[in-house]
């Protein structure tokens, strides 16, 4: 396709000058842009109310419609991440480590930047802004393919950042947006390795395994969040409570949400009611196992599919077992590799839950709408990697560099 190879080779032109500039014109142009979101709010919210109307019209869900919509505190926050990634050292050019050989060499590991990064992601504009910033930070062009559910705002925010970067005498073609969203579109981006060295996918799981399995460019796998709540037997209650009510309710339609629930059975009847009222009240349909129903009869009768299920939406499963160990071996069955978390007062079953559990982030006694870039002090993310090379958890500035290693000889010859 034409189009995109004209896109693929404005990116290889501006690698060569995006991958080498200094620490303080990256800082320069992360600002400038983060100043000019917000000063141009107005017409972005215009652009982004055009998606909205769009999605109302194709009936999308109300947690989707979330997720899409802006408004001037959700792009404070997009501006504020940008401002928070300029404060952050620089990974570029970092010597991970030095070793001197018996015969003089010095062996040194450097961080550079991966090149071109092409992201291809759904109805989530704030992803434009996080994108951009990560790789702009970390020397790396940026080539976006948005949904075309958020089509206007993502467009919006592009031509916010490349006014910013001209302002700046920086290079616009830093950022670059596929504004072909169709699915061959898509396809022909997944076969571009001769312009792209990394493809990221971000979104639902049909758009992951796409990507996966037809993109010839190296793909870092992002995944869906089948994320657990574990209420250990010698949990505290009200803190599970308090836990969960966060976890499943704070946003819907984000992957670090949790979906399910997993309850030990000597404290099944106590602690299931004390959840449900918590969630009924903020209108969650609860779905669980016989034993579940017998501790809450208001518990709708669950399906084998409900324990594999991303909801994205106001629905949470819930499993009585009878150990920890049956508590891990569900959660491994059924979990995307996300974000696990345990409710315990047991130090012993702490530590067992963090070494068994499979995925990139375990927690102990907290929410698991902590596993975001912001929270983990990265400004902002790339995306959760569930996969286990290269990179893996919320992805910051570090994963978006690769090595190479420097060597420093005084004549050798082998």
């Amino acid at each position: 396709m034409q189009y995109l190879k004209q896109l693929g080779e404005r990116a290889k032109k501006a690698e060569k000058t995006v991958m080498f500039l200094g620490m303080k014109e990256k800082e320069r142009g992360l600002l400038a842009a983060a100043d000019i979101l917000e000063k141009k709010a107005d017409y972005i919210i215009e652009e982004n109310l055009m998606d909205i109307v769009f999605a109302h019209e194709k009936n999308m869900s109300a947690p989707l419609i979330d997720r899409l919509k802006l408004d001037k505190k959700r792009i404070r926050d997009m501006a504020g991440g940008l401002r928070q990634i300029a404060a952050l050292p620089d990974p570029i050019g970092e010597t991970l480590c030095v070793k001197v050989r018996p015969n003089g060499l010095q062996i040194g590991k450097r961080r550079v930047p991966l090149g071109v990064v092409g992201i291809i992601y759904e109805a989530r504009p704030n992803v434009t802004a996080d994108a951009f910033g990560l790789c702009f930070k970390t020397g790396n062009v940026t080539v976006l393919r948005g949904g075309s559910d958020a089509k206007q705002s993502n467009k919006a925010i592009v031509n916010c950042i490349k006014e910013a970067l001209k302002r700046e005498g920086l290079p616009e073609d830093a950022i670059l947006m596929v504004e072909d969203t169709s699915r061959e579109t898509a396809v022909e981006m997944m076969k571009m390795n001769a312009y792209l060295d990394v493809l990221i996918p971000r979104g639902g799981a049909g758009l992951i395994r796409s990507v996966v399995e037809n993109s010839t460019v190296p793909v870092i796998e992002t995944g869906t969040g089948n994320c657990h709540i574990y209420v250990d037997e010698f949990a505290d209650i009200p803190m599970a409570v308090d836990i969960i009510e966060n976890a499943k309710t704070q946003r819907l339609g984000v992957c670090n949400a949790c979906e399910s629930l997993v309850i030990h059975k000597d404290i099944a009847s106590e602690a299931i009611p004390a959840i449900c009222k918590r969630l009924f009240a903020k209108n969650v349909e609860v779905r669980g196992d016989e034993r579940a129903r017998v501790a809450e009869p208001w518990i709708k009768r669950a399906s084998e599919e409900d324990w594999g299920t991303e909801y994205l939406d106001a629905i949470i499963s819930v499993k009585v077992v009878d150990s920890i160990e049956e508590a891990v071996e569900h959660i491994n069955r059924y979990n995307t590799g996300h974000s696990e978390a345990i409710v315990t007062k047991d130090y012993a079953h702490a530590l067992y839950f963090q070494e068994r559990v499979d995925a990139a982030v375990v927690y102990v006694n907290a929410s698991t709408r902590f596993t975001d870039g912001n929270e983990f002090g990265f400004g902002a993310e790339i995306g959760i990697s569930t996969q286990k090379l290269h990179a893996r958890g919320p992805m910051g500035l570090d994963a978006l560099t690769t090595t190479k290693y420097v060597i420093f000889g005084n004549g050798q010859i082998r």
